[in-house]
Formats: C-alpha cells, structure tokens, sequence
C-alpha cells in the first residue's frame, strides 16, 4: 500500500534576550561582571570573580614598589602558584596590549590541575616603569579545559576591565583609574560576552525546542496510534505508519507493506528493492 506522510509540527520556548555585562564596584577597584557571577578576593591589591559553577573565575592582582627588570613571567607564576595549582605550566611569551594605565605587557596561555582537573586560561601581565621601582599587574581569565573553548574569546577582555576607585590601589596612587562604562575596552569586551551570551542560549533554545518538539511527537503519536519512522531512501519526511504491524518495508517509490513475521523479507522473489524502516530515534 502506498502511505502519504503525515505533516509534522514543532513548537518552541521563546529565547530571552541575554543579560549584558554588569559594572561592579568593590572597595578599591570597578569591574565588568558577568550575570550571576559572584566576587571572591575583594581586597587593596586582588580581586576575583567567579562563575556560579566554580568552574572559571578572573582574578586580578597587582603590586607596586618592586624592582626594575623584575621578570614578568615570574611575577605571574609567582601570583598564580598562590592559588594552589598543580602541574603549572606556561606556554611563550607574547606582547600584548596593556590594561589601562601600563606602558607594556606580555600574556602566556597556561595549563595546569585544580584538584586533578584539568584547567587552562590567558594571562596578561601589564607593566609600569619609573627611574627605581616598578609596578605591575597580572589579570587573568581561568576555567576548567572543556570549557575554555567558550570562554576564550571573551573571557580574557573581561579580566581586563579593571579600574581603580581609590588612590590606595595596590599602591598605585590610581594608576588604573578610566571611565569604565565609556571606555574602548569595555565595549569590545561586552560586544565579546553578549555574542556569546547569544549563541550559548540559542544552544539552550534549541535543545529545548527538540525537547518539546520530541513530547508533541509522542502525544500524537499517542493520540492517533500511529508511530513514527525513518524514510530508508531519504526522498521524503519521516513516515507516521499505523501500529497495526510491528515490522515495516518500504521501497523507492512510497510503497509500504507492513507484517508480523521478524522473518518476512519481501526482496525474496521480488526484483524489487524493499527495505526495512526504522523507529526515528527518540520517538
């Protein structure tokens, strides 16, 4: 017999415009947060911020009054074994666009354990020179390494978006000190976060309108005694075929016979080419 596929339907949440980033203000230092991120460090010369999973944070840290030529690599391996990493390792050296107030800076990707976890980030330090002493900060952007993929093209300009509120700074006399909201760096880095912000819910609006769209399939599928099955030659949608057999067979032309017996093969004796139709996964 020859079976017309039954028209399909899908329907779907409504995705939520998502939530830019939010301008913070501790006791020393402003910052560009991301929704429901919490602050850890809030101190005179450290701040962090931390996602809601745990799983990624930015941390920045500075100190002043150190010598000239101190090493900057040493400075951050210095500042990042504080927070107990395993295995830590950097990559090279590049130059890289300093934080506000800073005449240079160099980054390095790392890697390294968190209690066995695997974990990877960027980090930035940003130099200040003067005749005797120096001053440097060190802004970094960490997360657990199945999730830096999405965390690395934004994550990093966040870390950076640090501003000085009082003189007092990590003894920088305000170095740092910019109008956040109107700065160049703030924009970029929230255009960075709300392009990711958008992908990652439509992510979460897809799955959930296959979701709903699987329950619908089952409700009628239900509600019509019919199930539903995959097309063996591609040429058409997803056939709905009645319950009356448990086994089906199809050919290239829309012919479909149904029958009870697991052994039934119609391609015996036939010179036709007839193939066994499969239940769509998830149905």
């Amino acid at each position: 017999m020859s079976v017309k596929p039954l028209a399909r339907g899908s329907t779907g949440p409504t995705a939520k415009a998502p939530k830019a980033l939010q301008i913070g203000q501790g006791r020393f230092f402003s910052y560009a947060k991301p929704p429901d991120w919490s602050v850890g460090e809030d101190g005179q010369f450290a701040l962090s911020l931390v996602a809601p999973d745990k799983k990624a944070l930015t941390v920045m840290v500075g100190n002043s009054g150190l010598p000239p030529g101190y090493p900057p690599g040493q400075f951050a391996w210095d500042k990042l074994m504080a927070l107990g990493p395993q295995d830590l390792a950097f990559g090279e050296a590049r130059p890289s666009a300093p934080i506000t107030g800073f005449a240079q800076a160099i980054d390095f990707e790392v890697r390294y354990l968190m209690q066995g976890v695997p974990c990877r980030g960027l980090v930035k330090v940003s130099v200040a020179g003067a005749y005797d002493t120096a001053t440097m900060a060190m802004t970094a952007a960490l997360s657990v390494a199945e999730q830096w993929p999405g965390y690395a093209p934004w994550l990093p300009q966040v870390a950076n978006q640090i501003s000085a509120i009082d003189r007092a700074a990590f003894g920088m006399r305000g170095l740092m000190q910019q109008n956040l909201q109107n700065s160049t760096a703030y924009a970029e880095a929230a255009k960075a976060y709300r392009s990711w912000s958008q992908k990652n819910w439509q992510a979460v609006t897809d799955d959930r309108a296959a979701s709903q769209d699987r329950r619908n399939t089952a409700v009628r599928e239900n509600l019509g005694g019919v199930q539903t099955y995959t097309n063996p030659f591609g040429t058409s949608p997803p056939l709905e075929l009645p319950t009356t057999y448990p086994r089906y067979w199809a050919d290239a032309q829309g012919n479909v016979i149904g029958t009870h017996d697991p052994n039934a093969n119609p391609n015996v004796g036939d010179t036709q080419e007839w193939r066994l139709l499969e239940r769509v996964e998830g149905r």
